[in-house]
This record gives structure tokens, sequence and C-alpha cells, in this order.
């Protein structure tokens, strides 16, 4: 496998093993874990020999903005570093992949697309700033979330409506503002759903079928984590957060 894992912030609590367990070294609990081939990594450690003598990535397994990278890479090319140069912004490496390797284009031709994806994309920050903190909220009701982040919602699934004569996708075929967005829908489905007991794709049958089809998609379902582990890692980040946040008041 022609990825290399390079463990951040959270990941670096955690010893990985292939198809074994996971180790907390703080609190010394362990969690089974069922993941591709991983190698430890720190800023310490010697590059890894490489295997094409051309490209090398480097991710975080449950970081949502790599796994977008991760989902190109595999969409397509073997395996990003690429002719000594590093990249580490997401969409600039979604753009890059694009721009150098064959396979299907990842950003869409066209000023109406162009501009419709430009929005979209823009919107992600709507997204992850509205839905993490309502996800965060102790006591929400269901409806009360819905009030708050329905909104957000109810705007994907109007987006995935404009071209939908061509395809199920937001510009009607698989591209970049899917692969851009399906590291968070598919993280708040299971938060939401697991935490909150809320289901993103109520009366959003737009929403529902974008999911089902993104799971079709070999290249993203080949990046995805059992949801637990998203779920604990959830966990363990907001009562770090939570922690932190305790002792400076």
């Amino acid at each position: 496998m022609n990825a290399i894992f390079l463990p951040y912030s959270l990941t670096s609590k955690f010893c990985y093993r292939n198809n074994t367990r996971l180790v907390n070294k703080n609190r010394n609990e362990s969690k089974i874990l069922i993941m591709a081939a991983i190698v430890h990594l720190n800023s310490q450690s010697n590059p890894p020999a490489i295997f094409d003598g051309t490209t090398r990535l480097y991710i975080s397994t449950i970081c949502p903005y790599a796994q977008r990278v991760w989902i190109a890479r595999n969409f397509k090319v073997p395996a990003l570093e690429h002719n000594n140069k590093v990249i580490g912004e997401s969409l600039d490496l979604l753009q890059y992949l694009d721009d150098h390797f064959e396979g299907p284009k990842l950003f869409p031709e066209g000023p109406v697309k162009q501009k419709a994806a430009s929005e979209l994309l823009k919107y992600i920050d709507t997204l992850i700033t509205i839905g993490f903190p309502v996800l965060s909220k102790d006591g929400f009701s269901v409806s009360e979330i819905q009030q708050e982040f329905g909104p957000v919602l109810d705007h994907l699934e109007d987006s995935l409506g404009k071209f939908a004569d061509e395809g199920p996708f937001f510009l009607g075929q698989f591209g970049v503002v899917d692969i851009a967005y399906v590291p968070f829908i598919e993280r708040f489905q299971t938060f939401f759903s697991s935490l909150r007991n809320f289901d993103i794709t109520t009366s959003r049958p737009k929403l529902a079928k974008w999911v089902e089809e993104m799971d079709k998609i070999d290249a993203y379902a080949k990046t995805r984590l059992p949801p637990e582990i998203n779920l604990e890692a959830y966990k363990w980040r907001v009562a770090k957060t939570r922690a932190v946040g305790s002792t400076t008041n």
C-alpha cells in the first residue's frame, strides 16, 4: 500500500498496529481497530522508503481534511510527496492531483459549474462552524438542533437538486465538491445520530441519496474508518478541550 500515515495532535496519543489494537497511552485503555497498514511517524522520524520513486502521501487516518486527499489519491493515482514537492492544504492538494495526474477530472469545467463549485466549497466553512458547536451543546433537543443546524443541511439538499438531472452528486457527476464534503457529512451523520438522536438526512431525500451513492464510490469506501473509531476520537477531543477549558477558568 503506497501510503504512509502521519499522526497529528489526537492520533499522536495513540499507538497503531495493523489490524490489532489501539492503545491510549494516557489512560492505558485499548480499542480494537480494523485499519489498513499504518506506519507511526513523528517529526523526528526518517522518511520511510518510497515505493514507486515518485509519490508519497502523509495523512492522519481520522482527519477529515486528510481524508479528502486520500479519496482523491485513490480516485486518480496509486499513491503525496511528488517530485520532491510537498503540499499540505487539502484543497490545494486536490487541485494538484487534478493538474498533475491522469484520470477523471475532479474540478469542473465551464463557468456555471465552476461558479457552483466555488460557492459550495466556501460553504463548507458554514457547515463546520455551525455543525460542530451545535453538536457540542449538551441537552439540545432534536427541535433545537433542527432550528440551528437544519437550514445548513437544507442548503445542501437544495444544492444537490441543481444538477440532479445529470446525477446524484453536487455537480451531477462525482468530483471535488463531493470529496470535500463527504468526510464531514460522514462524521456528522455518525455523531448526531449517536450523541443527539438526530438524523441529518431525515426529510432530505437528495442528501440521503447522495450518502448512499457516495458509499458506492470505491475511492471513498477505502478511506472510511468504522464509525465507532471516529466517534471515540471525537469524544476524546471534546473531553480534552473541556479539560483544558476547566483548568484555565
